[in-house]
């Protein structure tokens, strides 16, 4: 018999993107851009959604070779195999909606973004119709989750202005918190931003999102908000340069910080198609003043007639420590 001979080492496979550990579908379909957490979970719980051919339930897991269907039709999820973190910035104007598709035909906030081949923009948080101002929208999933999540406590601040009168106990019960329908809810901060007479505006923050809160916690108090506009989320401010309707990406310096602020890695983000750098650079130009942009982030003040950067800010109160 012929000696036996040395066995070779066996060569690695490389690894394939699609035999990635499964998780949970939720947060596979929001990374691959199919839909939001919520949504996804309202298709669950609709029992719209198919995986291999059975109905999913609650917590299921799921990996990219998967075969998964809504309604009967089969889902492109590829991009759930990889993290996609790109991130604008859009100054919403009023009478647009935070929604994708609007029952009533009404023009949504998603009509005036770019176009993505294979993914698809995620709102972070919400805005109602008549609230102006900073929204972000992202490609990951997880960190347009982490960003809206209560338990990651990610300020958001804006310049609100009140008809009524406001006085120091009113927003001292502002601070310590008021009892809503839907619970406790409190500002985290409150900052007066000029007015005269009864028509003072302010910049709040909150460390929450709930639908209406700023208009419910100052109507609590037997006030209205006739102007509000969202100014900053977590470390993101609307530049003055963005003019209302317009959108801006942020660069890699901007999305970092954002990871960071939620935990996340950096991701690179990847360099632009050439159509859409065109989409890109037209949109630029119609910024104003983009030939000369200031750099850093720019604070808000605001005056009776509305919001406007100015560099001063009156000190700020904010809740007492428990």
């Amino acid at each position: 018999m012929a000696a036996d001979r040395p066995r070779r080492p066996e060569k690695k496979q490389p690894e394939d993107s699609t035999t990635a550990e499964p998780e949970r579908i939720q947060k596979l379909l929001a990374r691959a851009g199919v839909g939001s957490r919520r949504e996804v979970e309202g298709w669950i719980e609709a029992g719209r959604l198919v995986i291999n051919g059975q109905p999913v339930a609650p917590g299921q897991k799921a990996s990219v070779s998967d075969r998964i269907e809504l309604d009967g039709k089969r889902l492109d999820i590829t991009a759930g195999a990889e993290v996609l973190r790109r991130v604008l910035i859009y100054n919403k104007p009023e009478g647009e909606v935070t929604t994708r598709r609007d029952p009533e035909g009404r023009p949504t906030v998603f009509d005036s973004l770019p176009r993505l081949k294979d993914h698809r923009w995620i709102a972070i948080g919400r805005l109602d119709i008549n609230t102006t101002g900073l929204v972000l929208f992202t490609t990951d999933g997880e960190l347009a989750n982490r960003l809206m999540h209560p338990s990651r406590q990610i300020d958001r601040e804006y310049a609100v202005r009140v008809f009524g009168e406001v006085d120091e106990a009113m927003i001292k019960r502002l601070l310590e918190g008021v009892l809503l329908d839907d619970g406790m809810a409190k500002f985290s901060d409150i900052t007066e931003a000029g007015g005269k007479g009864i028509n003072q505006w302010f910049h709040v923050t909150l460390l929450e999102g709930r639908n209406r809160e700023v208009r419910r916690l100052w109507e609590s108090q037997g006030v209205r908000v006739s102007r509000l506009k969202r100014v900053r989320y977590g470390p993101i401010f609307l530049p003055s340069r963005l003019s209302v309707g317009k959108w801006e990406e942020l660069d890699q310096k901007a999305v970092d910080s954002l990871s960071k602020a939620v935990d996340l890695k950096p991701v690179d983000i990847p360099a632009k198609t050439p159509s859409e750098q065109k989409v890109h650079d037209r949109q630029r130009r119609k910024q104003p003043g983009s030939a000369s942009r200031k750099s850093g982030n720019p604070r808000w003040q605001v005056d009776s007639k509305g919001p406007d950067q100015k560099p001063a800010r009156k000190p700020s109160r904010k809740a007492p420590k428990r």
